[in-house]
């Protein structure tokens, strides 16, 4: 995954194009637009205003996330996400993506909210 041509498309890539596969992903199997927001939030620490501000800005992932504060039980998000096993990938920025694309697709396969935040 320290492939560089794929890093390189992963910063460039705007998350106000990813978000609306996101909430689709999210509601096709039940879940809510809120509840995408909720695991968002608790991942980055952005409010709901600074999620709709990126959005709007069209922020790359890159800047998304340097002004995210990730949650300090991020790490506690492990297993396989696109063929690539979380704790293994080097890149930081690569990690950071992955964890959200875990946390989306726990949220579509109807994991409750504790487990999804790590928090029980």
């Amino acid at each position: 995954m320290n492939n560089s041509a794929t890093i390189e498309r992963i910063k460039k890539m705007i998350f106000a194009s990813v978000y609306p596969l996101y909430v689709a992903k999210v509601e096709k199997k039940g879940r809510t637009k809120e509840e995408l927001d909720q695991v968002i939030t608790w991942l980055t620490g952005f409010s709901q205003k600074e999620i709709d501000k990126h959005i709007k800005d069209r922020s790359t992932f890159e800047s998304f996330f340097a002004s995210a504060k990730l949650h300090p039980n991020a790490p506690l998000i492990r297993g396989v996400i696109c063929g690539y096993r979380i704790e293994e990938i080097e890149d930081p920025l690569t990690k950071k993506v992955r964890y959200l694309d875990k946390l989306v697709d726990e949220l579509a396969k109807g994991k409750i909210m504790d487990k999804i935040l790590r928090e029980a």
